[in-house]
């Protein structure tokens, strides 16, 4: 019995990869260096619209990082989603906690007696 395995090349991959990965990253700081006003004033949900497409490209790249790197690409689409989207589903009910406490504590200062003391 022989074992022989044919070696592909993944030089394309990467180099996709990087590409997929420096461009949402590159569109990530031209929107957060402008800010532009339709994006920053206008209010959705409690937050600016400028960061929920923050988050939305930050959860894209989290989920084609696992995607490429745990090499996701190759498996069943059910094993697919049984990594990822508990993990999306945590990442965004972390990202719920954090902003309504924030937001609660906040209004705590701002309408209170208490002072900014910090």
């Amino acid at each position: 019995m022989s074992h022989e395995h044919e070696y592909v090349s993944n030089t394309s991959k990467i180099w996709k990869v990087f590409g997929i990965l420096s461009l949402v990253t590159i569109i990530e700081v031209i929107l957060g260096i402008l800010k532009p006003e339709s994006l920053h004033f206008t209010n959705f949900m409690g937050m600016n619209l400028l960061n929920w497409i923050f988050y939305a490209l930050t959860v894209y790249k989290a989920y084609y990082i696992v995607y490429s790197f745990m090499h996701m690409e190759g498996e069943k689409t059910a094993l697919r989603y049984a990594v990822v989207l508990p993990v999306i589903f945590l990442v965004l009910y972390l990202l719920f906690i954090l902003l309504t406490e924030g937001n609660y504590i906040y209004g705590v200062f701002k309408n209170s007696t208490i002072k900014w003391n910090f």
